[in-house]
């Protein structure tokens, strides 16, 4: 675990290793956050079932999961969400995630509902953020959802605590066999993300659209919800130069990308 901000009663906190801790190499690394405020508690990107376990562990060192106010999902994938029943299960979050996937949510949780039938609505602790995205409040403090759309996925967002002033950006800066910490050398970690980026981002226009919205706010931090984060303005500005600059995604696209499967002799 990494301790990214502790100032008085806010805590920001990074687990990077709990899938290689849970299976050795088997699943992709992928990093969960929390960020305490005073005794309330707010989850980004929790993963699922090989990260569950040890991630409860290590964060009820941190939280009581009583008091655990929100999952922030920026999007759908099994390595962001699939743990949403658990979650549910044990304790009284509300789910935060874009409103094209909030509707698809009951594929994740048929055994929640049959497990607390009659109950509650579990649908009235989904929270559907808008494409425009939201300021979600959270205890004194609020936390951001800023549109990421087609940045990996077509309704996705990365989340900014304005205290901290840490960009959670989900998928966009992920790297994959790269420095897991702090990024030092920018150009030498580009190798771990580039064919990453070229295969699933949506294309140069969404970049920049993205890059000029960061410029903007201006974070402390960029991180990731794979490999290493970005602090230092230098890497910073590389990863933002870089990423206004990739073509990706459709971009790439040829003709011979779309043909009828040859038959073999």
């Amino acid at each position: 675990m990494d301790i990214l901000f502790e100032q008085g009663p806010h805590l920001v906190a990074r687990f990077c290793d709990l899938v290689k801790e849970q299976n050795g190499s088997d699943g992709v690394q992928a990093n969960q956050f929390v960020i305490r405020r005073g005794t309330q508690g707010a989850l980004i990107d929790p993963g699922g079932d090989l990260t569950y376990t040890p991630l409860t562990i290590e964060l009820s060192r941190h939280l009581n999961l009583s008091d655990l106010e929100y999952i922030l999902a920026s999007h759908q994938d099994p390595d962001i969400i699939a743990s949403l029943p658990r979650w549910m299960l044990h304790s009284r979050c509300k789910v935060a995630v874009s409103k094209l996937w909030s509707r698809f949510l009951p594929h994740l949780v048929s055994g929640f509902v049959a497990s607390r039938a009659g109950s509650e609505r579990w649908q009235d602790r989904i929270i559907p953020i808008s494409d425009k995205g939201e300021v979600l409040p959270f205890a004194d403090s609020e936390i951001w959802a800023l549109p990421a759309h087609f940045m990996h996925s077509c309704g996705n967002f990365s989340f900014y605590d304005p205290v901290s002033r840490i960009l959670f950006s989900g998928d966009v800066g992920a790297s994959l066999g790269g420095e897991e910490g702090e990024v030092i050398d920018f150009d030498a970690h580009i190798p771990s993300m580039e064919g990453f980026h070229q295969r699933y981002m949506g294309g140069n226009w969404a970049c920049r659209l993205w890059v000029k919205m960061v410029r903007e706010l201006n974070p402390a931090m960029i991180v990731p919800q794979h490999g290493g984060y970005f602090a230092s303005e230098e890497v910073k500005g590389g990863f933002l130069s870089w990423l206004e600059r990739l073509e990706c995604g459709p971009d790439l696209l040829r003709h011979q990308d779309y043909r009828l499967p040859l038959r073999k002799p």
